[in-house]
């Protein structure tokens, strides 16, 4: 739990720092960000996602409604995983579908974001 704290609290930090938009991007990387911070717990091994945690991937989802969204979203996320060796894969994975979500957007450090991203709805 003091890791997730920890890791918390540094990716307030980001997302802070982060909070500006990229131009030509219509979601920035502290919005995604913002978005999943309540999700470290469960990302780095803990229980299921909070209902906070799930309610930040409903956000996400909403504030990507184009492939461009998307795509972007998905380099965030991608670089976020890189910088968190304590995520584990398997629960990011498992992430949007434990929250009743379809992102259309992997969260893992080794997807290829230029490829398709879909819209899914439910």
């Amino acid at each position: 739990m003091k890791n997730g704290v920890v890791l918390a609290a540094v990716l307030v930090v980001l997302t802070v720092l982060l909070l500006k938009v990229e131009p030509g991007r219509a979601i920035s990387c502290g919005q995604v960000d913002s978005a999943l911070a309540h999700c470290l717990e469960f990302l780095t091994g803990g229980p299921g996602p909070s209902p906070v945690c799930c309610d930040g991937v409903r956000n996400l989802k909403a504030m990507t409604p184009t492939t461009g969204d998307r795509r972007a979203a998905c380099e965030c996320m991608k670089e976020a995983a890189g910088r968190y060796a304590s995520l584990k894969p398997d629960k990011a994975s498992q992430l949007p579908q434990a929250c009743g979500v379809q992102i259309g957007v992997p969260i893992t450090k080794d997807v290829d974001c230029s490829c398709s991203l879909e819209v899914r709805t439910r």
